[in-house]
């Protein structure tokens, strides 16, 4: 309303001075002209208004403390702290009704409750003091609208106060504004003081004592109801408890006003309009809580704030609990808020924000973005046991809550990952990382390891991931594997056709190989058991494949070792060295099985298969090139000559102790094969010519000293092969029983020789027995039958049939009609020995010196026959 002036006595706009300002007309109104005297009297100790009591009498003025000369005179200060809004006169505004509405009636559709605070405070004015002393209802809550004007009024009000500021600059200055001649009482009333009470700020309990308590009253006024911009207040000033309060307290109304209003009208809409309101009300209250919620773990540490957050949750809760206790589920609500399960996905949101804003800007390779993540994990974490865990209540199981947003954030980034095309050591490293590292360096941190429950969390990537991450990784290495061994092979061969100059580059090609496929194999099964079955078996199919080529090769440089131009010691240097290129790749072999895949086994055979056969062919080689040397001395053994001769044998002797110095370069395994195949051809080559019948004993004698001979060179044969640690000492045992059956007498005593021999070596044949009856000389058939009877017994028999193939000795040595014919030919020569024998003794025994020569010299000459 407008400030009454006198006209006659305006002078503010003439620019006069201020002594002579202009006279208020309230001064000359009677004190019933004033509106709000009797509300004012009602009210005189209203604390608002301080000492100036509005039943005091109005100063003229002429008075030098007067109205208009204490408003518009003196300090600025000192006008400020005079003044009053009207929202202290008054309690509160607004001053208008509601948004495009007019007033009605009290007898009207909605009444009262309908109209603005200042409609409802000047309907008792108006009617007087009728109604003072009944007792009052508890008020309406006031609309929403009404606070739009509050909202304007702040602007208006600093405005008007600048105004007002200018036009007391221009009244000193001695000018006169427009301003100040239009001072209303409105911006009288609201002053210029630098503060403002807020309307939501509460009164001490003194101040609260005199805003409710009327004098010669004993009860209380009832609480005036917030308005939702004034929840909404709250909210910003982070009063979070007291505004969820009114919250409750508004939802509470609007579910009452669904049940008792019919449908349809007013009540409706304006029951709708209040649901929204506690709709957005509660939106406005969410986003401040994780405000509050993101605000704590940024900063590390606790604060009242999360306190008052959790308050307001377990306010919430309780009140979903009441809810379902009273409604029990029934139609047309849906209260329960559960705000605990909205803080843990809030809790979820703000672990994946946290996540993300560690990666933000900073592109890097997948290890360092992963190391990031896990970093921005353990901190978080360790923010929350130390400084956040308090705030919650036990059964919250806080910690738990950001453990699993934080497994779900991580677990989530990873399967964006594994979408991407990796390279290998990139699906290496995710493998490693979601089975080893995570483990490690996040969930097993001394820190926090104590609260950590890792078989509640589960894997970080799905079954289906893994398993396609893992294909992926070993369909890659296969291919990478494949070509790099294919590489390496080609680069040995070239070198095989090139001397030997290092002493360890036969070591070279085994150990690259197994260095690649090492690498694979070692850190597959530290992943996952599947994973390390399956790439070990991949390993070993391609090493299997690798060998077969290995194989190959070998066979075609030995083929084409004549086109090499090596010589005899650098074909033999690389020969050992192929040979010892097996028994790595047979060890690794079987490493690779042991592994259990379930086609490993068909892998295995198919590796060792080409590794037994670059062995064999390598040993062959080796033992070829010995026998070479050994077969001209071995064909100077079992005549004659031989038994006073000590030639040949030594000079066999000497070859192999050369020849076994070489075999020291080999692996043991290869050699242990070499040399117990060069003890078998020894002992074979040394017995052929013996069972050839190269010579004949024609006395006990001449046998004893060739059973001597045969018993000496066999045990240098066995020392040296023993030195050798050779693996066929079963062989030793062949020469001394052959030298028995030549020189026993008895026939039964042969018979058991012969038994023997056959029990030891069951491939043994008659052919081979009858040659070594006639080396003896034994003559009588029946004697021979005797003894050739032993080899068909039906033990030797089965002993035969059960030998193996690295058991066989007198098989390697063939029988042919070579020994029928000199077998023929030798007795024929005794039975013409025989024959001259009788016609001489016949003849006399006076010649018998004379007959004797002759006969010795005709048993020299059948003996020369017979040899030849």
């Amino acid at each position: 309303m407008p400030v009454l002036k006198n006209p006659c006595k305006l002078k503010m706009a003439n620019g006069e001075a201020a002594s002579t300002g202009g006279a208020l007309i309230l001064e000359q109104e009677g004190r019933g002209t004033n509106p709000f005297e009797e509300d004012l009297e009602e009210h005189e100790r209203d604390f608002f208004l301080g000492s100036n009591s509005p039943t005091r009498r109005i100063p003229s003025p002429g008075d030098g403390s007067g109205f208009g000369g204490d408003l518009f005179s003196g300090s600025p200060e000192g006008r400020y702290r005079r003044r009053a809004t009207l929202e202290r006169l008054v309690g509160l505004s607004p001053f208008r009704l509601g948004k495009g509405q007019k007033e009605k009636p009290p007898g009207g559709e909605k009444g009262s409750e309908r109209r603005s605070f200042l409609g409802r405070l000047m309907i008792p004015l108006a009617e007087g003091n009728q109604d003072r002393r009944s007792p009052e209802k508890r008020k309406a809550r006031r609309s929403s609208e009404d606070f739009s004007l509050l909202q304007r009024l702040n602007g208006r009000r600093k405005e008007s106060l600048c105004s007002l500021d200018c036009g007391l600059a221009e009244k000193e200055n001695g000018g006169g504004g427009d301003t100040a001649k239009r001072m209303s009482f409105l911006k009288i009333g609201l002053g210029a003081k630098g503060r403002r009470a807020s309307l939501v700020e509460k009164p001490s309990p003194a101040e609260a004592a005199e805003l409710v308590a009327v004098p010669g009253e004993a009860e209380p006024k009832p609480k005036e109801p917030l308005s939702v911009l004034e929840i909404l207040s709250l909210i910003q000033q982070r009063d979070l408890l007291t505004a969820d309060e009114h919250i409750i307290e508004l939802e509470a109304e609007c579910a009452q006003g669904r049940q008792q209003s019919p449908a349809g009208g007013e009540a409706q809409k304006d029951g709708s309009r209040k649901a929204k309101d506690v709709a957005l009300l509660y939106e406005a209250l969410l986003k401040e809580l994780w405000a509050v919620l993101a605000e704590s773990l940024a900063a590390k540490s606790g604060s009242p704030a999360l306190e008052l957050m959790v308050r307001v949750i377990e306010q919430e809760e309780d009140t979903d609990r009441r809810w379902l206790a009273a409604e029990g589920g029934a139609e047309g609500g849906s209260r329960p808020r559960a705000l605990k399960r909205q803080w843990e996905e809030a809790v979820s949101r703000l672990v994946g924000q946290r996540l993300g804003q560690s990666l933000e800007g900073r592109a890097g390779p997948l290890p360092t973005q992963l190391d990031r993540l896990a970093k921005c994990a353990v901190e978080d974490l360790c923010a929350v046991k130390f400084h956040l865990l308090h705030a919650y209540p036990k059964e919250y199981q806080a910690f738990s809550v950001y453990l699993r947003s934080f497994h779900r954030g991580l677990a989530a980034h990873l399967a964006e990952v594994a979408q991407r095309s990796l390279t290998t050591a990139e699906l290496y490293f995710v493998l490693d990382w979601s089975s080893n590292i995570y483990k490690r360096e996040v969930l097993g941190r001394a820190e926090i390891a104590s609260l950590v429950k890792a078989q509640e969390l589960g894997p970080l990537l799905s079954p289906e991931t893994q398993l396609r991450l893992e294909e992926a990784c070993i369909a890659a290495v296969q291919e990478r594997i494949a070509s790099d061994l294919h590489q390496v092979l080609q680069q040995e061969e070239e070198r095989w056709a090139q001397a030997a100059k290092e002493e360890g580059s036969q070591g070279g090609l085994c150990s690259r190989v197994i260095s690649l496929l090492k690498a694979h194999a070692d850190k597959a099964p530290q992943i996952a058991d599947g994973f390390g079955m399956r790439m070990a078996h991949c390993c070993l199919a391609s090493l299997a494949g690798f060998l077969q080529s290995f194989q190959r090769k070998v066979d075609r440089f030995h083929e084409g070792q004549a086109e090499t131009g090596l010589t005899a010691d650098d074909y033999t240097g690389r020969t050992i060295a192929l040979a010892n290129c097996c028994p790595p790749f047979r060890a690794y072999v079987e490493r690779l099985a042991r592994f259990g895949h379930p086609e490993s086994e068909a892998a295995k055979r198919q590796a060792n298969t080409s590794l037994d056969r670059v062995t064999r062919l390598c040993n062959h080689v080796l033992a070829e090139q010995l026998f070479q040397k050994l077969k001209p001395y071995f064909h100077k053994l079992m005549k004659r000559k031989w038994l006073s001769s000590s030639e040949a044998f030594p000079t066999i002797m000497a070859l192999l102790a050369e020849h076994a110095e070489k075999l020291g370069r080999m692996e043991l395994q290869p050699y242990q094969m070499l040399v117990k195949e060069v003890h078998r051809r020894v002992l074979i080559e040394y017995v052929r010519p013996l069972l050839r019948v190269q010579i004949i004993c024609t006395s006990s004698k001449m046998r004893g000293k060739v059973a001597q001979k045969l018993r000496s060179e066999a045990r240098q044969l066995q020392e040296f092969f023993t030195r050798l640690e050779s693996a066929s000492s079963w062989l030793d045992s062949a020469v001394p029983h052959l030298a028995g059956i030549i020189e026993l007498e008895d026939t039964p005593a042969i018979q058991m020789e012969v038994g023997f021999l056959a029990s030891k070596f069951p491939d043994v044949q008659k052919q081979h027995l009858v040659a070594l009856l006639d080396v003896r000389g034994l003559r009588r058939q029946a004697q021979r039958q005797d003894i050739l009877a032993v080899l068909e017994s039906p033990e030797l028999a089965e002993s035969e049939a059960a030998l193996g193939q690295d058991r066989a000795f007198f098989s390697e040595i063939p029988t042919g009609e070579v020994f029928c014919v000199r077998l023929q030919l030798h007795r024929a020569s005794h039975l013409g020995h025989a024959c001259l024998s009788r016609l001489r003794w016949r003849s006399g025994r006076r010649r018998r010196p004379r007959q004797q020569q002759q006969q010795q010299r005709r048993e020299e000459s059948v003996e020369a026959e017979s040899q030849v």
